[in-house]
């Protein structure tokens, strides 16, 4: 399908004037927009594809990607019925990592984590309400994939 027009965001595959067979390129963009559109990724970034996928599932592709995944390096890797697809992502792409809820966001050339913090401790003055706030802004953090605790 390379010689098809694309879009210029996400590349997905354009009907061409005279197409045979349409329904394969249809099916095609189809299946990237369903990985796409509010993406949610198994986990990642990982260099080795897993052993059995599921189809629909998708990873980040670690930078020095291996195997069947190799010269993929940042993309996102969805299993289909016919094989491995790749998503180049764009600058601002975020995804859920549903093995933990982070949510990652790519800034051009790297995924990005949320920053790990610590629950509050230690000081010489220990205000228990403080520490109660704090945790639950934690958690609430948490919940949005923005901050991961330690």
């Amino acid at each position: 399908m390379t010689d098809l027009p694309i879009t210029p965001r996400f590349a997905l595959p354009l009907l061409a004037v005279s197409q045979a067979q349409k329904e394969i390129t249809h099916n095609e963009a189809l299946t990237l927009l369903d990985a796409l559109v509010h993406p949610a990724v198994e986990a990642g970034p990982l260099v080795e594809p897993p052993l059995v996928p599921a189809e629909g599932q998708c990873w980040i592709v670690g930078a020095a990607a291996a195997g069947a995944w190799a010269g993929q390096g940042q993309a996102i890797a969805i299993w289909t019925a016919g094989g491995w697809r790749f998503a180049t992502p764009r600058s601002g792409t975020a995804v859920t990592r549903i093995s933990d809820g982070a949510r990652l966001l790519f800034d051009g050339e790297n995924w990005l984590e949320p920053a790990t913090v610590a629950a509050p401790s230690g000081g010489s003055t220990i205000d228990s309400e403080a520490r109660t706030a704090i945790t639950a802004l934690i958690l609430h953090f948490e919940t949005q994939g923005l901050m991961i605790s330690g």
